[in-house]
């Protein structure tokens, strides 16, 4: 929902700003500032705090239950005791937070997870759309490199970065690009990649959405993309010139920032290829 349509259901809710920011829990003088006017660009993640004020229709949501975040993606490991196995042994002793790549490299392949400043989170199975926008940005991406003749690397999920350069922190993002091939390992990425692609997912949105993004900031991640199925949003961070995203729907053609936004991703024609999946439970 954009402002503008809030703004609309404000008005055929008679809700005031005071109870927007009662139901929504978004700071009173925040929500003023968004529906005055003041503040032009607000943040993605506030103004999906927003929209919890404003009840949704029914059969308005493709995804029914989509904002929830899902427990699973937060199931960890722990001290191993609720598996079976040698190799779970190894994890015991140890508390959330004192994992490294030794920890992590151990799990068997059948468990998709990320370690994280030494916390190991678990990663549910993509959707079939989660997969299928991935793919479809990365033959985008990887298309207009080749005819550019470039050197950049696209690489899908899975792929593995080791965003800090040390032992605590290994990511598992859907889409990466890279240009500087000293980075890209056999096994994974090493350091920052130039832009980063996260397809969020009810078991993945604040995750993405907020411990992920601090840390493709502090890593000098140039690009960081949001693609939101259940919004059907394009969130992006032009982390090199831009503190603040620019929001983009599905309708339109997104401009990658690191080709100087010569390189453009047509969501419509993404959305048009994909768009029968939408209506699928």
């Amino acid at each position: 929902m954009t402002v503008e349509e809030m703004k609309k259901k404000k008005t055929e809710l008679g809700f005031s700003c005071e109870q927007i920011s009662d139901r929504s829990g978004v700071p009173l003088g925040t929500v003023q500032k968004i529906f005055s006017g003041i503040t032009k660009r607000p943040r993605y993640d506030t103004i999906c705090q927003l929209e919890k004020a404003f009840p949704m229709e029914p059969d308005s949501n493709p995804y029914p239950g989509m904002m929830e975040e899902s427990v699973s993606a937060y199931r960890i490991y722990g001290d191993g005791t609720d598996h079976e196995g040698d190799i779970w042994k190894s994890f015991r002793g140890k508390k959330q937070g004192e994992y490294t790549l030794k920890d992590y490299e151990a799990i068997p392949d059948e468990y998709r997870v990320e370690l994280i400043d030494g916390v190991i989170y678990d990663l549910n199975t993509p959707t079939t759309i989660h997969q299928q926008l991935a793919f479809e940005i990365s033959i985008r991406l990887r298309e207009y490199i080749r005819q550019n003749k470039g050197l950049c690397m696209v690489l899908p999920s899975p792929v593995s970065v080791q965003l800090d350069e040390d032992d605590r922190t290994m990511l598992q993002p859907d889409v990466v690009v890279c240009c500087d091939r000293d980075k890209i390992l056999r096994s994974h990425v090493y350091g920052a990649p130039d832009m980063v692609i996260e397809i969020l997912s009810p078991s993945t949105r604040k995750k993405d959405m907020g411990l992920k993004l601090k840390k493709y900031i502090t890593a000098r991640v140039r690009e960081y993309w949001m693609v939101d199925p259940d919004k059907k949003k394009v969130v992006v961070y032009d982390l090199e010139h831009n503190e603040l995203p620019a929001i983009y729907g599905f309708e339109d053609q997104v401009p990658v920032n690191i080709f100087a936004g010569k390189c453009q991703i047509d969501f419509s024609e993404i959305y048009s290829y994909i768009e029968f999946l939408f209506e699928k439970e």
